[in-house]
């Protein structure tokens, strides 16, 4: 990342701004919400309450930081609303935007479209709530990208966790029931002339059955959560 200053001749204010340059030919997208209390896996926080969805949460973007930091690729985190500078993000090893867009879909073409811009020619989004995911998922996921146009890695709910593409298809981000079992089925239709290949299924943490009987989430959950309602 370079770091260039230029004068405000107003005000002779000082205003810096942030240029990415490719040092892959490979790009990342992390698509990921600011952690606050309230404004975070907010199904999962009417079985669990707000203070533990948000400890989950805080906990799946650790897991995320960990299968990410040691790829061979350029990595960019697109926040929800507000870029943290101090944060688990290290800014030297993950390049910060914003999401822009009305809906998921927009945000995500949005991304793809300002990332692919810059020249890379393989560029794959994930989400940072799929605690499943691991580093050679991804791996594999580029390497498919080789031979294939869109690479998707099907979840659980009858959504995504991963996309990868070479070039920008507009189609499969427009007219999405997001957040529902549809968006799979509709998205490979978008794609039914494309060549693409589906990677193993995976689970992400939206609801309290999908983490119940995972270990490593006990931890976070209220005591009320006994046994028995396990």
């Amino acid at each position: 990342m370079a770091l260039l200053t230029s004068k405000d001749t107003t005000g002779d204010k000082e205003m810096a701004f942030d240029f990415h340059f490719p040092t892959s030919k490979k790009a990342l997208i992390i698509f990921t919400r600011n952690p606050e209390l309230g404004k975070v896996k907010t199904r999962l926080a009417k079985s669990v309450g707000d203070e533990s969805a948000l400890k989950i949460y805080k906990f799946l973007l650790k897991h995320t930081v960990e299968i990410t930091e040691n790829l061979n690729v350029d990595k960019y985190v697109f926040y929800s609303e507000n870029i943290h500078r101090d944060d688990i993000w290290n800014p030297d090893i993950f390049r910060k935007k914003i999401q822009t867009g009305l809906d998921l879909g927009e945000r995500m073409k949005n991304a793809f479209s300002e990332v692919l811009e810059m020249g890379y020619e393989k560029v794959m989004i994930v989400g940072s709530d799929i605690y499943e995911l691991k580093q050679k998922d991804i791996e594999k996921a580029f390497g498919i990208l080789d031979t294939g146009q869109f690479v998707i890695g099907p979840a659980t709910d009858g959504g995504y966790y991963l996309l990868g593409m070479k070039e920008l298809n507009s189609e499969i981000f427009k007219n999405k029931n997001w957040g529902t079992s549809t968006v799979l089925e509709a998205t490979l239709k978008d794609l039914k002339n494309q060549k693409y290949i589906l990677l193993e299924e995976r689970n992400d943490i939206d609801y309290f059955e999908d983490l119940k009987n995972i270990d490593a989430f006990q931890q976070f959950l209220p005591p009320y959560l006994d046994n028995n309602f396990l």
